[in-house]
């Protein structure tokens, strides 16, 4: 997975078949031009990589020109083309072959086949490194192509996003994949909260930890802060609703998140069927809950070294923290029976190197 800009694009084609897609429209290309010697006109910006390595395996002479049409703002077409770099003039009576990166509805093709058609040209034909047959007009034919691919927004090979990704040796597509949330869980030291940042980062989630939404509530007086901090005050525990309540609020001010972690709730499988019906609610779901794994040995050093940076009183004495994994074992870890019943539940070794725990998880997710 890479960012561009604000958009999130999965792997979609490797170099090795790009190669082998560019290598087989010159074969075919220098198949019916290796007597005489064609003009091959590259159409810029998106098909200088293919011009180029076209080129490398095109096997006859042959002359090289290009033209700049441009449509395309962002992610979608403009529906007016303009030329920006026109054709030389002294191809009269030569054979003319057209090099496109991607050929998608045709319009950017039709501007084409109008300024070869008034050159007086002995023929052109059309070679496209791609071509979207499901949605291309097919008003005019498309004579070479290397990859028929899907309508979906690609970059990568000479393809860009608001010019970023043109020089990615491979092909990527934009991840229009379901949202993802996931629930992180994990005893104290375990990681979670490190884990998250790098998560939240890779796969633009939102994190969600219900000890910031209550710091936030309650250090802003909040209605929902002012509600927590009475019963808090009155030596009760929160209801489940407030926590929810400042879920949704969470929730409701990220609607460009591809998903969110939840961290810190739910903590009871009460606490996990109001969040089912929660998202629920909003046509969402929690895809897996991750449990970051580690012995209470290596999570008890580790916070006592934390502990030394930290100034926490909870991490620099060792009764506090194996009472803090006593109720993480008696309130979170049942949590493991009501998610694994719904097939959700994911164990991962949460020691190694932040970036070795981070590769563990990743794998978990790919596979949602």
């Amino acid at each position: 997975m890479i960012k561009l800009h604000d958009k999130h694009f999965k792997a979609f084609l490797s170099e090795a078949q790009i190669e082998a897609a560019v290598k087989n429209v010159a074969e075919k290309v220098a198949a019916d031009y290796k007597d005489e010697v064609p003009i091959f006109v590259g159409v810029l910006n998106g098909a200088f990589m293919f011009v180029s390595d076209f080129l490398k395996h095109y096997p006859y002479d042959c002359e090289v020109s290009f033209v700049k049409l441009s449509s395309y703002q962002g992610l979608t077409s403009t529906g007016i083309v303009e030329t920006l770099l026109d054709v030389s003039e002294d191809i009269e009576g030569r054979s003319v072959v057209i090099l496109e990166d991607i050929i998608d509805t045709g319009r950017t093709l039709k501007e084409l086949v109008h300024l070869f058609s008034n050159a007086n040209v002995k023929e052109f034909k059309i070679a496209s490194l791609f071509y979207k047959s499901d949605v291309y007009n097919g008003e005019y034919a498309i004579d070479y192509w290397g990859i028929e691919i899907p309508d979906k927004f690609i970059v990568g090979y000479g393809l860009d996003y608001k010019e970023l990704g043109r020089n990615l040796k491979q092909v990527y597509q934009l991840n229009q994949k379901h949202m993802i949330n996931l629930v992180l869980f994990g005893k104290p030291g375990a990681g979670k909260g490190t884990q998250a940042e790098f998560l939240k980062e890779k796969y633009n989630l939102k994190h969600i930890s219900t000890g910031d939404l209550f710091r936030y509530n309650m250090k802003n007086d909040t209605d929902l802060g002012k509600l927590a901090k009475s019963y808090i005050d009155k030596g009760d525990l929160v209801p489940d609703e407030v926590t929810i309540k400042m879920l949704e609020d969470a929730v409701d001010k990220n609607p460009d998140a591809s998903g969110f972690i939840f961290d810190g709730f739910p903590r009871t499988a009460a606490q996990a069927n109001a969040l089912d019906k929660f998202l629920a609610g909003k046509d969402m779901k929690v895809d897996a809950t991750i449990a970051l794994e580690a012995k209470d040995e290596i999570l008890i050093q580790r916070l006592l070294e934390r502990g030394k940076v930290s100034g926490r009183s909870d991490d620099q004495d060792e009764d506090k923290i194996r009472n803090r994994f006593d109720e993480y074992n008696e309130k979170t870890a049942p949590l493991k029976d009501y998610y694994e019943e719904q097939g959700k539940f994911h164990s991962v070794n949460g020691i190694g190197e932040i970036d070795e725990v981070t590769h563990r998880l990743g794998k978990v997710i790919e596979e949602l």
